[in-house]
């Protein structure tokens, strides 16, 4: 009996230490090195109750790895997510074992800032971003996209605000970190959306609602809903939502317009400026990408910043329109669109032309050839 019962519980033991842990196996079947991507993987998937036990995630050196819980606006997480690194042709492994996790340094962050005239502001730990709100209606704003450049992984969206309100320091001036010297107007910015009809560019106007999805450490999402999105002489509804990672170039759009049934188009692209800089237009790559020199509200050159968009499906056509560099992409009304937009300066991670080029053409090979993931 005693021995039955010695076996007995040398068995619970290896029961429930299987059970205390996950090895997460991440795959690279790519020719390009994965440096701090993201790891997506459904909650159901890692067969783990994160609400009655707490978990630590390590690399194959014994070394903790950050990760973030999403919940998607549900009382229980969806996903879990984490930044891995992955050589070209090879594999990672992970251990998700029970104990409790350091606190996670944010990395990403999105918030709705009444302060300053209901601007959405969000960043990741390469650049930052804003789009408008109902208080700028008077000033003919658009539903483009504002682009913040930064030189630091640390987060700086309120600190600008609260230095512009309240100190004095203008954002559009470089105090150490970056600075806002990117104009929008009413265009596409650095990667809106528009429906393109009539041979014409059907660029919005403010949000009206918002809602603050996720807020990081590690990814934010949040949507933007335009009640009436005029195309043509028909009006339209339009919802966004953007998803920024951290680490990641680009930032992901899921965009739906509601109405009438309509043909049309939708141009995904970029505000060109003076058009002076160096364009990047690949219909068959799904890519445009642009360069431009960066003059801080001082009118001190100050680098280059960058934009760029991303589609992952096939695009009709790339060209120079109203300036900007665009997308065309056949849409049917009510359909999801997704695509992919961002920026970021010579000054932190691209210091050539060329590198933000590259940086393009390395997030669409991600896209087309994600990571696999497998649980033991």
């Amino acid at each position: 009996m005693k021995k039955n019962a010695i076996s007995f519980f040398a068995l619970l033991l290896v029961i429930s230490s299987t059970f205390a842990q996950r090895s997460i196996i991440v795959s690279n079947s790519s020719d390009n090195d994965r440096k701090a991507e993201m790891v997506d993987i459904k909650i159901s998937n890692l067969k783990t109750c994160f609400k009655k036990k707490s978990y630590v995630l390590k690399n194959n050196k014994g070394e903790e790895v950050p990760y973030q819980l999403v919940y998607y606006g549900k009382e229980m997480p969806q996903r879990f997510i984490f930044q891995a690194v992955v050589n070209a042709k090879s594999t990672a492994k992970y251990m998700l074992i029970e104990g409790q996790p350091a606190i996670v340094k944010p990395k990403t962050s999105a918030r709705f800032v009444p302060e300053r005239k209901d601007d959405l502001a969000w960043e990741n730990d390469l650049a930052a971003y804003r789009m408008y709100g109902p208080a700028l209606a008077k000033e003919n704003p658009s539903n483009g996209v504002d682009l913040w450049l930064k030189c630091t992984d640390e987060l700086v969206v309120d600190k600008r605000y609260r230095d512009e309100l309240k100190n004095g320091l203008s954002y559009h001036v470089d105090h150490g970190t970056g600075m806002d010297c990117y104009t929008v107007g009413h265009t596409l910015g650095a990667g809106g959306i528009a429906a393109f009809a009539s041979d014409s560019l059907w660029i919005g106007n403010h949000y009206d609602h918002y809602k603050v999805v996720e807020n990081g450490p590690l990814r934010s999402v949040f949507t933007l809903t335009y009640d009436s999105v005029l195309v043509g002489n028909v009006y339209l509804k339009q919802e966004i939502t953007i998803t920024a990672n951290a680490g990641s170039a680009l930032n992901k759009a899921e965009v739906r317009f509601i109405g009438a049934s309509q043909k049309m188009e939708l141009a995904t692209g970029v505000f060109l400026h003076d058009g002076n800089g160096n364009l990047q237009l690949n219909a068959k790559d799904g890519i445009v990408a642009y360069a431009e020199d960066a003059i801080s509200g001082a009118k001190i050159p100050s680098g280059r910043n960058y934009v760029g968009v991303f589609v992952p499906v096939k695009t009709n056509s790339a060209l120079r329109k109203s300036f900007h560099g665009i997308l065309l992409t056949k849409y049917k009304v009510g359909k999801t669109f997704t695509y992919y937009f961002g920026g970021g300066w010579s000054k932190w991670i691209y210091p050539t032309d060329n590198d933000w080029f590259n940086a393009m053409t390395k997030f669409k090979k991600s896209v087309e050839k994600p990571l696999k993931v497998s649980i033991i």
